[in-house]
C-alpha cells in the first residue's frame, strides 16, 4: 500500500503525496481497463451498486489507521492498528450507537511505524483452535519485517512471542504484510520487493531472496528451535532454484491477498510503480513479472522486455484521475447481497472507489464501479458470514451493503 498521511492539513497532504510519488507509488485512476480478452468486461445488469454502512468509527487515539479485520470463531472482531495496537470488539459493538473504546491488546516496544508503509500490517488466527495469533510487523535496528506468534485466549500474552520469520528490509516502503492461512492449513505471507522505486536491487526476479514474493510455510509444530518447516510441495522445496519458502514471486508490493472460501483460489492486489495497478490470481511457482513487467507492460527495459514464463494479471487499471494504489479485497461469499455472490471486490486507496470483478472460466465477464466512497481505503475485511467490510484511515470500518 502507498500510505499517504492526511491528518495535518493541506500542506501535509501535498507533501505526503509528493513523497509517495517519489517512492514509486504512482500517480492515479479513472476507469480500470481489461487485460484479458477484448470486450470481456462489457456492461451487465448483474452488478449493481453498494453503499457503506459505518460500524466502527475512528476516535482520537484509537482505530486511526486500521490495517486488518479478522473475526474469531467466538464472533469477536480483531482489528489491527498500524501503530501497533490490536483492538478487540464483541460482534454486538458493530454499528452500536454509543462510542465504545475497548482496551487494546498491545505488543509494546516491538512495532516501528517510522515509515509511512511500516507498522503492524498483518494478522491471522491459527485455524481450528485459534489458540495462537500471528502478526506481521515492522521492526527497527535493523529495519526488518517480523512474523511472530503470540498465545491468544481472549487476550494477547505479550511475553509469549515466538518469532517465526524475520526478513531484512532495505527501505521503508513495499513491506507487503498480509498473513492468511490457506485451505491447506499452511501460513501464507506477502512480502514486497524491498522498496525504494523501480526495485533497484532486482529482488522481484531473484528467487534467492524472500522479497517480492508470497511465502507458504508450515507453522503447525512451531518451536523456538524450529519455528516453521517448508511444505514438501512448495515449488522450490529442494532449494536448488530458489528459497524453499517461496510459493510465488515477481511481485512489487502485494498489498492484501485473500483466499476464495469456496474455490480456494488465491487473489492478490499488487501495487504498481507509476502506470499500472494489477489484480492477480496466485498460482504455485508463478512469476508475476515485476520488475521486467508492470501489469501487462514492459517496465525494464520499457520495450521488448523478457516475458516468457510470466503470468499476466487478471485485471489492471491505469494510474489516472487520482488513483494511486490498489487495495486487494475478497471474493464475496455472503448471503446479504445475492447479486454480488462470486464477485471479487477491491478498491483504490486514493480515490476511495470500490470495484467488482466477475471472473468465469479464465475470463473477466463483468467489471464495474460499485461504490465511490471518498474514503482512504487501507484494507478490506470479511466476517464469518462472508460479508465484507472497508477499513479506512481516519474514518473507521464500514460494512458493504446493497443499495445506494
Amino acid at each position: 500500500m502507498c500510505r499517504i498521511e492526511g491528518m495535518g492539513g493541506i500542506l501535509t497532504i501535498l507533501l505526503a503525496v509528493f513523497a509517495a510519488l517519489v517512492a514509486g507509488c504512482g500517480s492515479p485512476l479513472a476507469t480500470p481497463t481489461p487485460t484479458t480478452a477484448p470486450g470481456a468486461a462489457s456492461a451487465s445488469p448483474s452488478l449493481e451498486t453498494l453503499r457503506l454502512e459505518p460500524v466502527l468509527r475512528s476516535g482520537e487515539g484509537w482505530l486511526e489507521a486500521p490495517t486488518n479485520f479478522v473475526q474469531a470463531e467466538n464472533d469477536r472482531i480483531l482489528v489491527t492498528d498500524q501503530e501497533g495496537v490490536i483492538w478487540v470488539f464483541e460482534e454486538e459493538h458493530l454499528g452500536a450507537e454509543h462510542v465504545f473504546v475497548p482496551e487494546p491488546l498491545d505488543i509494546p516496544g516491538r512495532v516501528s511505524s517510522r515509515g509511512w508503509e511500516e507498522g503492524l500490517l498483518g494478522l491471522a488466527l491459527s485455524p481450528n483452535n485459534e489458540r495462537y495469533l500471528y502478526v506481521y510487523y515492522s521492526a527497527a535496528n535493523p529495519r526488518r519485517s517480523v512474523v511472530s506468534r503470540f498465545n491468544y485466549n481472549r487476550a494477547v500474552a505479550p511475553d509469549s512471542e515466538l518469532v517465526i520469520l524475520e526478513v531484512e528490509q532495505p527501505y521503508a516502503n513495499h513491506n507487503g504484510g498480509q498473513l492468511a492461512f490457506g485451505p491447506d492449513g499452511y501460513l501464507y505471507i506477502g512480502l514486497g520487493d524491498g522498496g525504494s522505486a523501480g526495485d533497484p536491487q532486482g529482488n522481484g526476479q531473484n528467487t534467492s531472496t524472500l522479497l517480492g514474493t508470497i511465502l507458504r510455510i508450515d507453522v503447525s509444530e512451531a518451536t523456538a528451535e524450529q519455528p516453521y518447516v517448508t511444505p514438501p510441495d512448495n515449488p522450490f522445496a529442494d532449494g536448488r532454484d530458489g528459497r524453499p519458502e517461496i510459493w510465488a514471486y515477481g511481485l512489487r508490493n502485494p498489498w492484501r491477498f485473500s483466499f476464495d472460501r469456496e474455490t480456494g483460489e488465491l487473489w492478490a492486489g499488487d501495487v504498481g510503480q507509476n502506470r499500472w495497478e494489477e489484480i492477480d490470481i496466485i498460482e504455485r511457482g508463478g512469476n508475476y513479472g515485476w520488475n521486467a513487467m508492470e501489469g501487462n507492460h514492459c517496465f525494464r527495459p520499457p520495450e521488448d522486455c523478457q516475458q516468457e514464463g510470466m503470468i499476466a494479471p487478471v485485471w489492471e487499471y491505469p494510474l489516472e484521475d487520482d488513483a494511486c494504489s490498489v487495495i486487494g479485497g475478497y471474493v464475496y461469499r455472503g448471503a446479504a447481497i445475492p447479486w454480488l455472490y462470486g464477485v471479487y471486490v477491491y478498491g483504490d486507496f486514493c480515490t476511495g472507489q470500490v470495484f467488482g470483478l466477475r471472473y468465469v472460466n479464465g475470463q473477466v465477464v463483468d467489471h464495474r464501479l460499485l461504490a465511490d466512497t471518498g474514503l482512504r481505503i487501507a484494507s478490506f475485511g470479511q466476517d464469518n458470514d462472508g460479508e465484507l467490510y472497508v477499513l479506512s484511515q481516519g474514518e473507521g470500518i464500514f460494512r458493504l451493503v446493497a443499495g445506494r
